[in-house]
């Protein structure tokens, strides 16, 4: 099972393997507080376009639009999350933005789901 949560919220017991999606590592986490297990920048949003979203909520649906397009070149990157997922109970997609409906793990996950 995949779950989303944002890097600052407290590590559980559900947390049995976790993976940072962001390009940018978090401001204020230490290593030692993250207790990841990868962190996969390659599957973030490209610069270009995390700059132009900006996390703005009127540019959601474009943005979904234009990740979904960058995923398609990333297929290797999907399927390695699938991999994961199979094998362990629980895998936490972590992320950074505030915003918890309008960021890149929403649409990962997603497109995980229909995988």
């Amino acid at each position: 099972m995949i779950t989303l949560k944002r890097i600052y919220d407290p590590v559980n017991e559900n947390d049995e393997y976790r993976i940072l999606i962001d390009r940018l590592w978090p401001r204020g986490v230490s290593k030692e507080r993250a207790k990841l297990d990868l962190w996969m920048k390659e599957i973030a949003p490209s610069d270009a376009l995390r700059k132009w979203f900006n996390h703005d909520p009127a540019k959601w649906e474009e943005f979904q639009l234009r990740y979904r397009e960058e995923l398609l070149e990333k297929k290797d990157l999907i399927a390695e999350l699938k991999r994961i997922e199979k094998e362990n109970k629980n895998v936490t997609l972590l992320y950074s933005a505030k915003d918890k409906e309008h960021n890149q793990a929403v649409v990962l996950l997603m497109i995980l789901d229909r995988h």
